[in-house]
Order: structure tokens, then sequence, then C-alpha cells
């Protein structure tokens, strides 16, 4: 899995003036169109005992800094954009964006390797964020859209045209790279064979 450690770096050596805009990210208040918050603290943390911290799980720290590397990439945006303004296409953009951090190498049709999922030797093709990766992101950015006042029918992770993307990411992918990304089906557990009805023998008597 690629992480995006590249462009959080290279954020944090910006000026802090360069991420004063209208979008703060450790302090995200910003009014929708039609007038609800979105806060930068979920619902549920208000609601929480301040005096006992509780610790944070691994997908919920990664969730945290998803959310602030999407609110850096807006503020630095040009123009700089409002979370209220964001749309699926904007996702694209960012998705696109972080590409020039990915670490998976993704052979184009002309490549010898193009199908190989083991090549023998190096190639000039681009390195990718992984289908997988960006998957998992925009999985975590949805759920944190809604966790800090997003209505799901407005949020932007979820548009048709993000799962068009990832889907077309996805299959691009597995026929560079010669590998397959099908779900396992479960196994459904063996059922019992239906109870006979008593004989007609059992009857009589």
């Amino acid at each position: 899995m690629d992480s995006f450690q590249g462009f959080e770096t290279s954020n944090a050596n910006l000026s802090s003036a360069a991420l004063a805009p209208s979008f703060p990210v450790n302090d995200l208040s910003i009014t929708t169109v039609n007038g609800s918050q979105l806060s930068a603290t979920p619902s549920s943390s208000s609601s929480s005992s301040s005096s006992s911290p509780t610790t944070l799980s691994r997908y919920e720290n990664q969730k945290r800094r998803d959310w602030n590397t999407f609110g850096q990439y807006l503020c630095n945006h040009r123009p700089p954009l409002s979370l209220s303004r964001c749309s699926g296409a904007h996702v694209l953009e960012f998705l696109r964006y972080l590409d020039q951090f990915g670490k998976t190498k993704v052979h184009n049709q002309l490549c010898p390797f193009f199908g190989h999922p083991n090549p023998p030797a190096p190639c000039p093709c681009p390195l990718r964020q992984a289908w997988g990766s960006l998957d998992a992101l925009i999985g975590r950015l949805r759920a944190a859209f809604e966790e800090h006042g997003g209505k799901p029918e407005a949020n932007p992770f979820g548009a048709r045209a993000v799962r068009l993307y990832l889907r077309e990411v996805r299959d691009s992918q597995a026929k560079a790279r010669g590998i397959s990304y099908e779900k396992k089906k479960r196994k459904r557990p063996p059922q019992a064979p239906p109870s006979l009805p008593p004989s007609n023998m059992n009857q009589n008597q």
C-alpha cells in the first residue's frame, strides 16, 4: 500500500501564511450553502469526557491525518477552495495530484513488461498511487466528511464520478500489473438437508 507521507512532508515545509487562508486545517469550521456547519471536531467528541483522553485507533489516526491533508490541499488550491464548494471533480483532481507521491509501478501498453506481475528488469514507466491505497483513502475521507457534519447526499467523496474513477484505476492497474483485484467469494456454510416427512407406514401405525 502506498502512503501519502510525501504529500504531507511537502506541505509541512510551506510557510504558515500559505496555510492561513479561509480553510484553517486545525480548526475547521465552514458554513455550507444551506447554512449548516462543518466542524473539524466530530460531533461525538463534544460529549466525550475531556478529563480522560481516549487513545485513537490506527484507523482513526489515519483518518484524521487524511482529513487534515485534504484540508491543506484545499488551502493551497489556486484559487483557494472552500469545502462547501468542493465537488467530485475536485476530489478527482486531488487523487491525480497524489499520483506524484505514488510508489507503485504501472506499466503502459508499449512496455514489454505490461501485464507482467514480476518484471525481471527496471523500466521507465511512471509510479502511481496503488488502487488499494486510493480506495482506502476515499473511504476514510468519506467517513470523515460526515463525521464533521457533512450530509451524505452532499458528500463529494461519494460522488459517482469518484466511484467510476476508482473502478477505472482498479481495472487499468490490474491489466498493467498482471494482477487481479477480484474479491474472493465467501464460501457459504453447507446447509442441512431438509427433514423428510414421516413415511406412510408410520402414519398408519
